[in-house]
């Protein structure tokens, strides 16, 4: 039996899965690190977020499931608020997938990792099984499903941290440099599974060909702004705006 949604504001259809408006937000120490941020992701879009260190895409996301609370501005994911109230429905959600898949795993078994987080929304029983068995499914590890994620390498770790948060369901995945340390068969694997996700994604990266790849939209953002947002193909083309926010594609990489 799976948990009762969310009332308040539950969005509707038409809701774009993220809507973020003039969003802004400072540290305790006084750092500014949003200045009225706008973004919106609609339904099964895929869309990268780039930009240099420190430019605030981390502050962004951690506004998204309300580990940070903004200053000014507002937060939306289908339609309903990020605030208090919402809160565990809200981390359902959204999906975050960390750049370390060790800070996401931590069970004897890659199964009862991916069970951990439905059963927290109050998923059980077959319920459950059918989430652990359908989200390994989807991510090539079923059949590792009694292993140790230690005993895994690190791409089927990445893989089976992406399937802790399908089987929460969530309205949008998030994903904090899913490239990051990956060879290059492992990078293919992960991106085969993405690329077959019937899912809304922001995809948080440095790495601009894994965006190419992946995300037909990508956002930049630069000193806590959006600079531009456009097209991954078109952006990528224009070298003033990658030099200016320091952006670089690999040595030798060319642009179709």
């Amino acid at each position: 039996m799976t948990a009762e949604p969310a009332t308040a504001d539950a969005g509707t259809a038409l809701a774009p899965s993220l809507e973020v408006t003039e969003l802004a937000f400072a540290y305790p120490d006084g750092h500014q690190a949003l200045f009225g941020v706008s973004l919106r992701i609609e339904r099964g879009e895929r869309v990268a977020l780039l930009g240099p260190n420190g430019a605030g895409k981390t502050t962004l996301v951690l506004h998204l499931n309300g580990i940070l609370a903004a200053g000014h501005g507002s937060v939306a994911v289908g339609g309903l608020p990020v605030a208090p109230a919402n809160l565990q429905e809200i981390r359902r959600r959204v999906g975050i997938v960390f750049q370390d898949p060790d800070d996401q795993l931590f069970m004897p078994t890659v199964a009862e990792d991916v069970a951990f987080g439905p059963a927290n929304f109050g998923v059980t029983g077959a319920a459950l099984a059918a989430r652990v068995d359908a989200a390994l499914a989807t991510v090539g590890m079923a059949e590792h499903r009694d292993r140790s994620p230690l005993h895994l390498s690190g791409g089927q770790r990445r893989r089976v941290a992406l399937a802790t948060v399908l089987a929460c369901d969530p309205e949008i995945l998030v994903l904090d440099e899913p490239s990051a340390n990956l060879d290059p068969v492992a990078r293919r694997e992960l991106a085969d599974v993405l690329l077959g996700l019937d899912a809304t994604m922001l995809m948080v990266t440095h790495d601009l060909p894994y965006a190419l790849q992946l995300c037909p939209r990508s956002v930049v953002i630069d000193d806590g702004v959006v600079v531009a947002d456009g097209p991954t193909h078109e952006l990528l083309r224009d070298t003033e705006l990658l030099r200016r926010h320091r952006l670089e594609l690999p040595y030798g990489f060319r642009l179709d």
